[in-house]
C-alpha cells in the first residue's frame, strides 16, 4: 500500500485520540461505559492505533536518511528503563497540572513526588522514548513517526500549561508555588507505595522487551 497505510494510520491514531475527549462525547461515553470503563476503552483503543501507526511505520517504502550502525540499538535499551520508571511513578497518582492524573482532588503539593520534578511526566516519557527510538531507526517514515512524537512530547507541555491554568485560574498558580517554593518542607512518599512503583516499572521494562518482537518485528536485545 506504500504510503496510504501509514497516512491511514496517522489519521486514525489522532481520531482515536481526540474524538472520545471532546466535550460533546466524553459525557455520553462515560455514561454509557462509567468512568472506570471509559479510561480503559480508550487506554486499549490509544494502545492499539499506536501499535498500527508503528507497524504501519516499519511497512512504508524504504527511503533511509541516515545508515544503521550497531551502537544505536543501545540507546532505547538503555533509556527504556527511566522511561517506564517515570510512568509507573505517575500514571494513577493525582496531578493537576498534567493529563493522566487521578483523582486531582487529593492532591497533596507537600507530596507532590515525581511533580516536583516535571509537570508532565507522562510527556517526558514519552519524549525519551521516541528520542531514543529515532536513533536506530534513520528511514523516512520512522523519522516522520518518532520526531513527531517527540516535537509534541517537547512541546506539548506549555499547551497542556495553557490550557490548564485556563480551567483552574489562580488555583493553578497557588499550587505550583506550593509545589516549587515547598521544596524545604516536602513531605517524603510511602516508601511502600514507592518501590511497588518502581517495581511495576522494572516489570513493564522486562515486558516490553519480551513482547517487542511479537508486536514490532525487532528484538531489542538483538
Amino acid at each position: 500500500m506504500g504510503w496510504l497505510e501509514f497516512v491511514l494510520a496517522w489519521v486514525a491514531f489522532f481520531v482515536s485520540h481526540s474524538l472520545p475527549l471532546r466535550p460533546g462525547l466524553r459525557p455520553w461515553l462515560e455514561a454509557g461505559l462509567g468512568q472506570r470503563g471509559f479510561t480503559i476503552a480508550y487506554s486499549v483503543l490509544s494502545l492499539a492505533a499506536l501499535v498500527w501507526l508503528i507497524g504501519a511505520a516499519g511497512r512504508a517504502p524504504l527511503v533511509l536518511i541516515w545508515d544503521w550502525a550497531p551502537w544505536q540499538a543501545y540507546v532505547p535499551l538503555a533509556v527504556m528503563l527511566p522511561v517506564c520508571m517515570l510512568a509507573a511513578l505517575a500514571i494513577g497518582r493525582p496531578n493537576p497540572f498534567s493529563f493522566g492524573g487521578a483523582r486531582n482532588e487529593h492532591f497533596d503539593p507537600a507530596r507532590a513526588g515525581i511533580v516536583r520534578v516535571t509537570r508532565h511526566p507522562l510527556l517526558l516519557a514519552l519524549s525519551l522514548w521516541a528520542l531514543s527510538h529515532l536513533v536506530p531507526n534513520g528511514d523516512l517514515a520512522h523519522v516522520l513517526l518518532f520526531g513527531i512524537f517527540a516535537g509534541f512530547a517537547l512541546f506539548g507541555g506549555r499547551l497542556v500549561d495553557r490550557r490548564r491554568q485556563r480551567e483552574m485560574g489562580a488555583e493553578w498558580q497557588r499550587l505550583y508555588a506550593e509545589v516549587t517554593d515547598g521544596v524545604g518542607t516536602a513531605k517524603p512518599m510511602s516508601w511502600t507505595s514507592t518501590f511497588v512503583r518502581l517495581a511495576a516499572g522494572v516489570a513493564l521494562y522486562a515486558g516490553l522487551i519480551w513482547v517487542h518482537p511479537w508486536f514490532f518485528g525487532v528484538n531489542p536485545l538483538g
